[in-house]
């Protein structure tokens, strides 16, 4: 009766592979929690989160949705959602990046007089 050699060559289970991702997801989860305290430029910190979400919504896809042994247009189809939700994103910053407070809208009303006057002397 032959025994095995004990781990000549050990392949982790799905299960350990699973749970591995699980940690580097949390731990990374942590790094972005860290992130947002630390004394940064705004720039910085957004993209230092954009990469780490990058990086989860990949593993995620490829190991816990079993991307990975799918067919590529599966994954041409996840990519195609990224690049949707990340041009959203840019459009939601760039349209909420001016700030809109009483004081701009008085000093953009005050801006615009002139032009309300020239349309009324010429209508």
């Amino acid at each position: 009766m032959d025994i095995p050699a004990p781990n000549a060559e050990h392949h982790a289970s799905k299960y350990h592979v699973f749970m591995q991702i699980a940690m580097f997801l949390a731990i990374v989860t942590g790094i972005e929690i860290v992130i947002i305290f630390v004394p940064v430029s705004d720039f910085a910190q957004y993209a230092t989160l954009a990469v780490l979400s990058l990086v989860k919504f990949l593993a995620v896809i490829f190991y816990f949705m079993h991307l990975r042994w799918d067919r590529v247009f599966c994954t041409v189809l996840f990519f195609i959602g990224l690049i949707l939700g990340t041009g959203t994103l840019l459009a939601l910053v760039a349209l909420f990046k001016t700030d809109r407070t009483e004081l701009n809208l008085e000093a953009e009303t005050a801006a615009l007089a002139p032009q309300a006057a020239l349309v009324e002397t010429t209508g």
